[in-house]
């Protein structure tokens, strides 16, 4: 009987041992996808002799590190990535932002061992823009709009080495333009305290894990409780939310640049995001800012059939003309195509269980809904689905007085 016992207990122990090992197997595989302890993975587009766009002609180089002849890269460490991709993404001619890691020995470093502060790493993005629409000038000022470049110790919530603000520079010029920026920051006193962001030459980019890659997408609640908990976006508010100095923004070198053609709502500055919580109604914020969806039938333009354009509610960039507008039966506002090209942005979706395609615009980079593969045959079965929230209307008639003048010949 007593052997019997032992038995029973041996054999209840092993179950358990092997229970433990197959959920520790488990969480451990489960971790290593969320991108806990997997390695990162060195840029295969990165090479030894990286580029920087000039665009006045004159000094214009030779460059090889171009993904395409409309395309340039930059890297930039603004604390958090998860922050710091996401408002590089902003940015009216960046192309995409990559989160990763820069500036330490170890070879594939993950999330683990660089959070931890000894692998002598920082989190930070690569920046993938057009020099054609914004220049590197702007794309370092944006670093000091966007975190705080006077903190030694890390970045908000986060502390330690691997927080801390940094521009990494490829050539002689990229670091010119660095020191002339924090020079002229530092001469309008715009931060309380000396600004202490690290310029240094660049090295390898190890491509951060997938769960880390478009963190504020993917995860909206979290990210921004993260975020306002943090006290970034307070700090933003308090050193640049006078709008004093927004002139930098607007006179950088890219700007200067006469090109044909160019789209008038280039040099626009999208405000703070407290700006926008207090002048956009609830529901307008939530859809461009955080990719909500109004419902269908109970919004404003999925019935209107008054002739005029549809613009950015944040910015007033033309998006889409009445001509192109037809009833899907949806109950949203649905277009066969934008009013021009280039006026949008597609970004690929995957936050339900099929992948989507959203549609942002150009400038303000703001949400504005989906395509949808439900359209007229005739157009490929191509429909843009729109959230009227993130459209204001313009009707033909006041087309002229408001400045959208060129638009009239679409109805003549």
């Amino acid at each position: 009987m007593e052997k019997n016992t032992q038995r029973i207990l041996l054999r209840t122990l092993l179950g358990v041992i092997v229970i433990g090992a197959f959920i520790f197997a488990g969480m451990w595989t489960y971790s290593w996808y969320l991108g806990k302890v997997a390695p990162s993975v060195a840029d295969s587009t990165q090479t030894s002799t990286t580029t920087v766009a000039v665009l006045d002609a004159e000094e214009s180089t030779e460059v090889e590190d171009v993904v395409t002849e409309a395309q340039a890269v930059a890297y930039f460490a603004g604390g958090c990535f998860w922050c710091t991709e996401s408002d590089y993404e902003k940015v009216p001619g960046v192309i995409e932002a990559v989160s990763g890691y820069m500036g330490g020995a170890v070879e594939g470093p993950s999330y683990k061992q660089v959070v931890q502060g000894n692998t002598g790493h920082r989190e930070m993005v690569k920046v993938v823009y057009n020099p054609n629409t914004v220049d590197y000038r702007r794309l370092v000022l944006e670093l000091f709009r966007e975190t705080d470049p006077t903190d030694a110790g890390g970045t908000f919530y986060d502390r330690g080495y691997q927080y801390t603000s940094a521009i990494y520079y490829q050539n002689d010029t990229e670091k010119e333009v660095a020191e002339t920026v924090i020079a002229e920051l530092e001469e309008r006193n715009v931060f309380e305290k000396p600004i202490v962001t690290s310029i240094e030459p660049v090295s390898t980019f190890w491509v951060a894990e997938k769960y880390h890659q478009d963190y504020y997408k993917k995860n909206p609640i979290q990210y921004n409780y993260y975020r306002k908990g943090s006290g970034r976006d307070a700090f933003i508010e308090s050193a640049w939310g006078d709008g004093k100095n927004n002139d930098l923004f607007e006179t950088t070198k890219a700007e200067e640049v006469t090109v044909e053609g160019r789209n008038p709502w280039d040099t626009f500055v999208k405000p703070s995001d407290e700006y926008l919580r207090e002048t956009l109604t609830p529901l307008q914020y939530q859809v461009t800012q955080h990719e909500g969806t109004e419902r269908s039938f109970q919004n404003e333009y999925w019935d209107n059939h008054e002739e005029g354009i549809y613009v950015d509610i944040v910015s007033g960039e033309p998006l889409f003309s009445s001509t192109d507008k037809f009833d899907s039966g949806t109950g949203w506002p649905s277009f066969l195509k934008p009013i021009a090209e280039g006026v949008v942005t597609e970004r690929p979706d995957n936050t339900l269980w099929y992948e989507r395609t959203e549609i942002r615009s150009a400038v303000a980079d703001s949400h504005l809904g989906h395509i949808i593969l439900d359209g007229p045959v005739s157009n490929d079965r191509i429909r843009y689905c729109m959230n009227s929230a993130a459209l204001l209307f313009i009707p033909k008639d006041e087309l002229e007085e408001k400045g959208y003048g060129a638009y009239t010949h679409l109805f003549q």
